[in-house]
């Protein structure tokens, strides 16, 4: 498949033109410059022949951001096989755009000088400026305006070979605009998030009615995705945490690559950036998520980015909690790590910068995490440095090993045997002179597991009784990194 990239100075509307050609809004857009910031790929269709799309951050140059942001761009570039150079029409000719131009050109790339913003006829006059850089391969657009961008679209399909032909129904362009997110309703569920001293989160028996095929098992918010048994081999990893802890070092190490920009700047990352990687005959598919910040100093984009977060974790069945083990964790990293429970995910916590750390006091850093993370008791906690790659490998087998535990299915007759014992050790204590009997117990869902205790008195399973089935489930199966989620009913109630 033919490489495009998409590539020019800041806010020429480079990201509007790669959703414009995926057909959907996927790259953040914005007037600020500097708004992409890692190299965006996504597959779009040319017609009806297949290409990988890059967006590029801009070629600017100046802070040690933009710098890193312009050798990115430029490596995309120098790796693609066709370059749609982009431009600002609304403004004179650089000197350093025809610099970089000719450089690209004179490497036998397959070129189009691509001139943005010519948004209505009066404007065509200032087509005629950028016939000095020296190509016919020139075309005036308004992305925005959708005008003139047939001849475009043409002059890529020819540069396309014909093995890449697909069969695909005609799709409608539908560029949705971002939505204003509130930043006080996405921290609202993790602040107000019931966070037990045993380590375990529970769900009242009346935040809990409704039933299996009406999708609201676990309250009006919690609808159960729709899973595919084939997808087991498809594993969806978000990695979050706050700002500067390391997550696109980390994604740059399990991809043994420099896929996402690093730098000092905090909040560097706006973009979800995913890339998928074979593994073992498993597809992991990993996305570098924007780093979070207290709600006060979440500022302009970063409030787009925070919805692109929201939706990555929707998405994803497993998170890499992300924290930096050479500085004192914060209450926001609790809150943070509050959305891996809100969204029921496999998971991992991943104590970075471990080759800075005061790594004498382990047993203390240990302690800590598991008493400020006790919601998380089941994630297993991994060591490493993402800079210097130290243990790194080791995270990729703990993926698999988590991944078959979140998407295992228990047979019944197993799960019967861990309550009939449990039951024997420890009666169900009666209500208001009740006795309460539990009949039988049965998977009915993974990724998570869960399971539906069934009852004569479903409201009668007290939390504390809850918390000792839970551990006995763990004592018998192997549960490691998954939440485990129990649905109380009555025989017969669908």
């Amino acid at each position: 498949m033919k490489k495009i990239a998409i590539i020019g100075r800041p806010n020429v509307g480079k990201s509007s033109l790669f959703n414009r050609l995926i057909k959907k809004r996927d790259a953040i857009t914005s007037d600020l410059a500097g708004t992409t910031r890692d190299v965006k790929r996504k597959t779009a269709v040319i017609i009806d022949k297949e290409a990988e799309l890059l967006d590029t951050g801009g070629l600017d140059k100046g802070c040690e951001l933009f710098d890193k942001i312009k050798e990115m761009s430029l490596k995309a570039a120098y790796k693609a096989d066709i370059i749609l150079y982009m431009v600002d029409g609304k403004s004179l000719p650089e000197d350093e755009d025809k610099k970089l131009f000719y450089e690209l050109q004179s490497m036998g790339k397959e070129m189009a000088l691509v001139v943005n913003k010519i948004d209505n006829d009066k404007m065509k006059e200032k087509l005629w400026d950028f016939y000095e850089f020296g190509t016919d391969a020139i075309f005036g657009i308004s992305v925005s305006h959708n005008r003139n961008t047939v001849e475009l679209l043409d002059w890529i399909y020819d540069k396309l070979p014909d093995s890449d032909l697909v069969k695909e129904e005609e799709e409608e362009v539908n560029i949705i605009e971002p939505k204003e997110i509130d930043d006080e309703d996405f921290f609202a569920n993790i602040e107000n998030h019931d966070k037990n001293d045993d380590g375990f989160t529970y769900w009242d028996d009346d935040e809990m009615d409704g039933v299996i095929e009406d999708n609201t098992i676990f309250g009006n918010n919690d609808r159960i995705k729709e899973f595919d048994e084939n997808d087991m081999n498809h594993i969806k990893i978000a990695i979050i945490g706050r700002t500067n802890v390391g997550k696109s070092s980390l994604l740059n190490a399990l991809l043994g690559e420099e896929r996402s920009v690093v730098s000092s700047v905090a909040g560097t990352t706006i973009d979800p950036i995913d890339e998928t990687v074979d593994y073992k005959a498993k597809q992991i598919t990993f996305v570098d998520t924007a780093g979070l910040r207290r709600r006060g100093k979440i500022l302009g984009i970063e409030k787009y980015a925070l919805m692109r977060t929201t939706e990555m974790l929707e998405n994803a069945n497993m998170a890499l909690i992300v924290l930096d083990a050479s500085e004192p964790f914060l209450d926001l990293d609790e809150k943070i790590a509050g959305l891996i429970d809100s969204n029921r995910l496999a998971s991992i916590i991943v104590l970075n910068k471990w080759d800075i750390s005061k790594r004498e006091e382990h047993d203390k850093i240990i302690k800590e995490v598991r008493e400020r993370f006790k919601f998380l008791a089941y994630a297993p906690i991994i060591t490493l440095s993402a800079q210097t790659t130290l243990r790194v490998d080791k995270l990729h087998e703990m993926i698999l090993e988590i991944n078959e535990n979140y998407s295992q299915r228990i047979p019944t007759s197993k799960i019967n045997e861990v309550i009939e014992r449990a039951l024997r050790r420890h009666t169900l204590p009666s209500v208001s002179g009740q006795v309460i009997r539990i009949y039988y117990g049965t998977q009915y869902e993974t990724r998570p597991p869960k399971i539906a205790i069934i009852m004569n008195k479903p409201k009668g399973l007290h939390f504390t009784y809850r918390r000792y089935l839970t551990n006995k489930m763990r004592e018998a199966f192997n549960f490691t990194g998954t939440p485990l989620l129990f649905k109380a009913k009555k025989r017969g109630e669908k």
